[in-house]
């Protein structure tokens, strides 16, 4: 589902995703996950499994969102203290 042209985010909550492919991370639970369709222009839906609700993202946004991840940014403020007994 993917072409080169950027689409408005008012066309992506037109589009019929009962083609999508949806991705999740390996060994989730099916019944409780996110699940992420890539679509035409780079934009990405994201929905909850459990629930059905899809979120639609611009190419822009996505990318934003992704590199938000990969920089940290969604992490949780937390000192070394409580990080070191979070992973133990």
């Amino acid at each position: 589902m993917t072409t080169d042209a950027p689409v408005a985010k008012v066309d992506l909550y037109a589009l019929d995703l009962r083609t999508a492919r949806w991705l999740a991370a390996p060994g989730s639970d099916p019944a409780d996950r996110l699940e992420v369709a890539h679509l035409q222009g780079g934009a990405a839906a994201l929905r909850h499994s459990a629930t059905g609700k899809v979120l639609f993202f611009t190419s822009a946004e996505w990318i934003a969102f992704v590199r938000g991840c990969q920089d940290g940014e969604f992490e949780p403020d937390i000192d070394e203290a409580e990080h070191q007994a979070v992973r133990h």
